[in-house]
């Protein structure tokens, strides 16, 4: 799953993150039906300017966008924090 965790920090790299952070959370969900497709199970901490005056459902675009693909693919659960700077 590393490759996959590489490929979402190049991909998100558009959003000029101040902090990214991925996480493969796949080994809590054993047996799940994503799981058994190939998909894994990520949290994604994310702290960008491109956020500053968006609400959580533009943020969230921005990042399915820049994710594409894997979002059907490699992806099958993603919890997401995303934040300008400063709303920690």
């Amino acid at each position: 799953m590393t490759d996959t965790i590489d490929e979402m920090k190049q991909r998100l790299a558009v959003l000029a993150p101040e902090h990214l952070e991925v996480i493969d959370e796949s080994a809590l969900h054993a047996g799940h039906a994503g799981a058994k497709s190939g998909g894994g199970h990520y949290q994604l901490i994310l702290i960008a300017a491109a956020f500053s005056g968006q609400n959580s459902v533009a943020r969230h675009r921005a990042i399915y966008q820049a994710l594409g693909d894997l979002m059907n693919t490699r992806i099958h659960a993603l919890a997401i924090t995303a934040l300008a700077p400063g709303e920690l």
